[in-house]
C-alpha cells in the first residue's frame, strides 16, 4: 500500500466513498448518455419493423435474420476489439467505436432491399463491437467492488432509459416525421440515432481519462486512495486471458448470459410487435406503452443495486429476476389478445431481465482481473450475444410458420428458468464465497 493511500485511509471509509462519488459524478453522466444511444439503436430496429417490412419487402423471417446479423457482426469482432482497447486505452478506442458505429447507424437510411438491409445491420454490429464490455471493463479501473453494483446500475439505467424515453421518441418520429422531406419515418429514426452518437464519440475522446493516475481533476491523495481501493477489488484469479477462461465458473457465466440475452432480445426486438399485435396501431401510443417495461426495469435495478451493494450478495438477485421474467414471457404468450395484459407481462419481463443484467455483470470481475478481465468480460459478452442471433431469428421463423409468437414466448420463458437453475445449483464455490463475503 502506498504511503499516500495509508495516510488518507486513516480518515475512514467516508473518504473512500467521497472520492468514488466524485469519480461517478465526473464519468457516469457521459458514459450513461453514450450507453443510451447504444441501446436506442436496438430499440429503433424493433419500432421500425412495420415500416421496414413494407418498404423493403421483408418477411418476419427476413427481419429476424437482419436483426441477427447485427449480433453476428458484434460477436465476430468483440473480443479483438476489447483486447485492442486494453492495449490502446479505453478513451481512444471507445471514441473510435462510437464515431464509426454512429456513421453506420445513420447509413441505415440508405437500405433499399433485403440484401442492403442485411449488409448494413452486419456493419453496425461489427463497428459497435466491444462497446458494452469495454465500458464494463473501464469501470473496473475506476470503481471498487463495494461500489460497482451502483456503477453498473447507473450504466444499465441508461439502457433502460433508452426504452423509457427512446420508445416514445421513436413512436413520435415514426408517427410525425413519416414523409417529411420526402423520407419515410424509419429513415429519420436511424438518422436521429446515428448523428448524436458520432458527436458523443468526439466528446469521449476529449473528456474521459483512461485511469485515475491520468485524471487532472483528482489530487495526488485522491488518486492514491482510488487506485488502492480498485487494486484491492481486483482480486480475481484470471490475470491472463487463458487463466480467465479456465477459471471455475467462467463457462457457466457465459452460458447464463447467453440465456439472459435470448430473453433480453426477445423484449427489445419483439416487445413493440407484441403490443401492436394486441390491437395498438398508432405509433405514438405504441411508443408510450413500450416504455413501461423499461421503466419497471429501471426502478427495479436501482433498488436491487443498493441492496446488493449493502449485502454483497448478487446471485439471489439475478436468480429472482430471471424467474420473474419467465413469468412475464409466459403471460405474454397466454394473453396475447389483451393489450393491458400484454403490457403487464412486458412490465414483468422488464422488471426481471432488464434489472438482472447489472447485477450479473458484478459477478465476472470476481473471477478474473487484468487483461483477463478485459478479454474475459468481452468473451462472456460475446457468447451471450449469440442469444441475440437465436432469439430474433427463432421468433421470426416461428411467427411466419405458425402465425403466432406464443410458442416462441414459452421457449424464451424456459430459457430464463434454465439460466436461474444453472446459477442456483451449479455456481462454483469461489463465486458463492465471494457472494457471501
Amino acid at each position: 500500500m502506498s504511503s499516500a493511500a495509508k495516510a488518507i485511509m486513516t480518515t475512514g471509509a467516508a473518504t473512500t466513498d467521497g472520492v468514488v462519488r466524485k469519480a461517478m459524478w465526473r464519468l457516469m453522466p457521459l458514459i450513461m448518455v453514450s450507453y443510451f444511444f447504444a441501446f436506442f439503436d436496438r430499440i429503433n430496429i424493433g419500432f421500425a419493423k412495420a415500416q421496414l417490412q413494407v418498404d423493403l419487402g421483408l418477411s418476419n423471417t427476413a427481419y429476424g435474420l437482419g436483426a441477427s446479423l447485427f449480433v453476428i457482426g458484434y460477436v465476430l469482432f468483440e473480443v479483438p476489439s476489447n483486447l485492442i482497447l486494453h492495449r490502446t486505452g479505453s478513451r481512444q478506442w471507445l471514441a473510435r467505436i462510437m464515431v464509426s458505429w454512429g456513421l453506420a447507424t445513420a447509413a441505415m437510411m440508405f437500405a433499399q432491399g433485403p440484401w442492403s438491409f442485411y449488409a448494413l445491420r452486419f456493419l453496425v454490429g461489427a463497428l459497435e463491437a466491444g462497446f458494452s464490455p469495454g465500458v464494463v471493463f473501464y469501470m473496473t479501473l475506476w470503481f471498487p467492488a463495494s461500489h460497482r453494483g451502483r456503477a453498473n446500475s447507473l450504466l444499465f439505467l441508461a439502457s433502460a432509459c433508452s426504452g423509457i424515453f427512446g420508445a416514445p421518441i421513436a413512436g413520435l418520429i415514426l408517427g410525425h416525421l413519416n414523409g417529411a422531406g420526402g423520407l419515410p419515418g424509419w429513415n429519420w429514426l436511424f438518422l436521429f440515432g446515428g448523428v448524436p452518437t458520432m458527436f458523443l464519440g468526439l466528446v469521449i475522446y476529449r473528456l474521459l481519462d483512461n485511469r485515475p493516475d491520468e485524471a487532472a481533476w483528482l489530487d495526488t491523495q485522491e488518486k492514491a486512495l482510488l487506485e488502492e481501493a480498485v487494486g484491492r477489488a481486483g482480486s480475481g484469479e484470471g490475470h491472463s486471458m487463458r487463466a480467465a477462461i479456465t477459471a471455475p465458473g467462467f463457462l457457466l457465466l457465459a452460458l447464463v448470459y447467453l440465456l439472459m440475452q435470448i430473453a433480453s432480445y426477445g423484449l427489445n426486438f419483439w416487445g413493440p410487435d407484441l403490443i401492436r399485435s394486441s390491437g395498438i396501431a398508432d405509433p405514438t401510443v405504441l411508443g408510450f406503452l413500450a416504455a413501461i417495461p423499461y421503466l419497471c426495469g429501471a426502478v427495479t435495478m436501482v433498488v436491487l443495486a443498493r441492496r446488493c451493494d449493502a449485502s454483497g450478495r448478487r446471485l439471489g438477485a439475478v436468480i429472482g429476476c430471471l424467474l420473474v421474467a419467465a413469468i412475464g414471457f409466459s403471460m405474454a404468450a397466454s394473453f396475447a389478445g389483451s393489450t393491458w395484459l400484454v403490457v403487464l407481462a412486458l412490465a414483468l419481463i422488464g422488471g426481471g431481465v432488464v434489472a438482472a443484467i447489472p447485477s450479473f455483470w458484478a459477478l465476472p470481475p470476481r473471477l478474473m482481473a487484468g487483461v483477463g478481465a478485459a478479454g474475459g468480460i468481452a468473451l462472456i459478452n460475446t457468447i451471450g450475444q449469440m442469444g441475440g442471433i437465436v432469439s430474433p431469428a427463432m421468433v421470426g421463423w416461428i411467427k411466419d410458420h405458425t402465425g403466432s409468437t406464443m410458442p416462441a414466448m414459452y421457449a424464451i420463458a424456459g430459457a430464463a428458468v434454465l439460466a436461474a437453475a444453472l446459477l442456483a445449483f451449479l455456481s462454483p464455490q469461489s463465486l458463492r464465497r465471494a457472494d457471501h463475503g
